[in-house]
């Protein structure tokens, strides 16, 4: 599977909303740094990461691009409620290794009445 295959299917399972799902696209020592969280380390803190965020929030990601250059993809993405966003993931034997994701925290708290972060 090319890495722009690997992200279309994980799209595919995020739409879902299953953590267990999501989780088995990423290496056993993968790390998804959001820029507005602290990294996270671990498959399995990345599947948990995942249930608690899906298990907060009704989140869906409509795909605007993917792009493809050697191992990475870059996914280009949108939501039903406005917000955007865009992910880099690093592909390796067709596990995401590492992946780095922007979007505004601030706007996508607000939309899903979360709370905000203390100061």
């Amino acid at each position: 599977m090319t890495p722009k295959q690997t992200i279309q299917k994980w799209v595919e399972a995020f739409n879902q909303g299953d953590a267990d799902q999501i989780a088995e696209f990423y290496h056993p020592n993968a790390i998804n740094h959001q820029v507005a969280n602290q990294p996270v380390e671990g498959k399995e803190a990345i599947r948990k990461m995942f249930a608690e965020e899906l298990a907060a929030a009704e989140m869906t990601c409509i795909v605007e691009n993917i792009f493809e250059d050697g191992d990475w993809a870059i996914l280009e993405w949108k939501d039903p409620l406005g917000l955007r966003g865009c992910g880099f993931f690093q592909i390796l034997d067709g596990k995401i290794k590492f992946q780095r994701g922007y979007w505004d925290k601030l706007s996508f708290l607000r939309m899903h009445n979360l709370p905000l972060p203390k100061k």
